[in-house]
């Protein structure tokens, strides 16, 4: 997937192959550490019911989760977070205007990536598919705190998938030759070839797994009492990056390439 070798000048409001890979690897670290979090509370399914709130608190019309996502990103939109074009809102029409100074952020990328936003289909995925894989059943009655934890995995691996614009825009940089016959064809297919790399994407799912093995170890006195528990399942992370974060992403590179040349 993200085949980074070589170099695009870093200069003005360029990238570097480099510099991108390295982000890509950090925001693996926000992603893991995201799923921990979350993982502390079981499935709590009150917070995805449409009607287990909205008959009962004014104000609240569908499931909590919409509720609290949508209210979240409606404040962090008067902060200014979606003036930066790594951040992408699951509730994109219903967000009001900045009130904060726009900062001006670098002109990287083309204007299209604007229009590409993926969140339906990462909203479906991570509620319907992935979820219940990493939670145990039950219900604590956290459930303020739990759709806290599941906007911060939505923004987490939201922000990763949408970074393939970024990643789209470097390649073809670096070998316009190689992409610009294939964008010309309107060929998806074409780009998904030249975007796939299975060596760097079994290499990703390893780190992946690695990191939530890391990151994730039940800590003990005794070694012996914590040894192979860990607090997310290390191969479900891996799991998540080869089944969703990485279809998207290219999905989302695809998306971008194929408007590169407007």
């Amino acid at each position: 997937m993200e085949k980074t070798d070589g170099n695009v000048s870093e200069s003005g409001n360029e990238m570097t192959l480099d510099s991108v890979r390295d982000s890509l690897i950090r925001q693996e670290d926000s992603i893991v550490f995201s799923l921990i979090e979350r993982a502390k509370f079981p499935f709590n399914s009150p917070t995805y019911q449409e009607s287990h709130h909205s008959s009962s608190i004014p104000g609240i019309s569908g499931s909590l989760i919409r509720f609290f996502v949508k209210e979240s990103e409606s404040l962090q939109a008067k902060a200014g977070r979606y003036q930066n074009p790594e951040e992408h809102a699951f509730f994109p029409d219903e967000l009001p205007p900045s009130l904060v100074p726009p900062h001006t952020f670098p002109l990287v990328l083309h204007p299209a990536a604007a229009s590409i936003n993926v969140n339906n289909k990462i909203w479906d995925f991570y509620f319907n598919k992935f979820l219940p894989l990493l939670t145990v059943p039950g219900d604590d009655g956290n459930y303020a705190s739990t759709a806290s934890s599941d906007l911060t995995c939505l923004q987490a691996i939201s922000r990763r998938i949408h970074y393939g614009n970024f990643v789209a825009e470097v390649k073809f940089r670096d070998a316009p030759h190689d992409y610009e016959p294939a964008i010309r064809a309107q060929d998806r297919d074409a780009l998904m070839k030249l975007l796939t790399f299975e060596a760097v994407e079994e290499m990703v799912k390893k780190r992946v797994a690695k990191k939530a093995m890391t990151f994730g170890q039940e800590v003990s006195l005794n070694s012996t009492e914590s040894q192979g528990k860990y607090k997310v399942d290390p191969p479900l992370v891996s799991r998540l990056y080869d089944e969703w974060v990485m279809p998207l992403t290219k999905l989302v590179e695809v998306e971008y390439l194929l408007r590169r040349l407007d």
